[in-house]
């Protein structure tokens, strides 16, 4: 009998033992049937973190929605304990759907921020009928496609680009803007952008908090600023956490800028539901 092969006592041992350890790795006994469960029985919680105009006459034009999981005892989940498990059972679509349809039925009630910002994974820009699925949501709730924004990452721009540009030029058809988040924080070539028609950059957080004690970080800063005024695109400044910082940008030109210095994240309602943050 070959070693390794399904009747090998030992080689089911070993895979029950992984399944277990992969069980308690996820935090549940059954991390897929846990993750169904989230989803249907709405136990998935949205936040958002708005974006501040420096120039214009909105003060919060936009907020980037984010998603939390509730838990025992009310406890609420931040992305990075349960994403790697939807990404890991490919369940992220699935997670991308319920947020857009969330955020669209919320809009539908009217909003106090026009934009919504929507975080999309790299496994929903290869999804052929995830665009579909976006324009028949709002137009089955009567919401303009203009009132969101689609926000792909920097690395799935870079590694899949052909998936992200695709993706892009779908939901820019059907009236939704886009933004790529993390910008320069791993690229050093704006080439990605001549494939990509985008209407924001959100500059890397890491570039923003660097931009007063590094040239590096300064003169990216400069690059991007410059290349978002020749293409007409919006650039924002992610991560912003102190008045210094935000100084600084604002000397530099930066017209939006987000960040805990700015606006910490709230429960979507708080902020779509009553006044504009002061």
């Amino acid at each position: 009998m070959t070693q390794g092969k399904p009747s090998d006592p030992d080689a089911t041992g070993g895979r029950r033992l992984l399944d277990e350890l992969d069980q308690q790795l996820a935090g549940w006994a059954d991390p897929m049937a846990r993750l169904h469960e989230a989803l249907t029985r709405d136990e998935l919680v949205l936040y958002c973190q708005p974006v501040l105009d420096l120039q214009g006459t909105t003060q919060f034009p936009m907020a980037e929605v984010l998603v939390r999981l509730r838990e025992e005892e009310a406890a609420l989940l931040p992305p990075g304990e349960f994403f790697p498990v939807f990404e890991h059972f490919g369940m992220l679509p699935d997670l991308d759907r319920w947020v857009v349809s969330h955020v669209v039925a919320r809009l539908a009630r009217g909003s106090r921020i026009p934009r919504l910002i929507v975080n999309m994974s790299g496994q929903s820009l290869e999804d052929p009928g995830f665009a579909k699925f976006v324009a028949d949501a709002l137009v089955a709730a009567a919401v303009p496609a203009t009132s969101v924004v689609f926000e792909i990452g920097e690395s799935d721009v870079l590694y899949r680009l052909e998936h992200a540009a695709r993706f892009a030029a779908a939901v820019r058809a059907i009236g939704c803007a886009v933004s790529i988040d993390g910008f320069g924080g791993r690229a050093v070539s704006f080439a990605p952008l001549k494939a990509m028609r985008t209407d924001f950059l959100k500059v890397d957080g890491s570039i923003v908090r660097n931009v007063l004690r590094s040239a590096v970080a300064l003169n990216k800063l400069r690059a991007i600023l410059r290349v978002g005024d020749i293409l007409g695109l919006g650039v924002v400044a992610e991560n912003v956490e102190d008045q210094s910082v935000l100084t600084r940008l604002k000397a530099l030109g930066v017209r939006y800028v987000q960040g805990f210095g700015i606006y910490e994240p709230h429960p979507l309602e708080a902020l779509l539901g009553a006044p504009p943050p002061e």
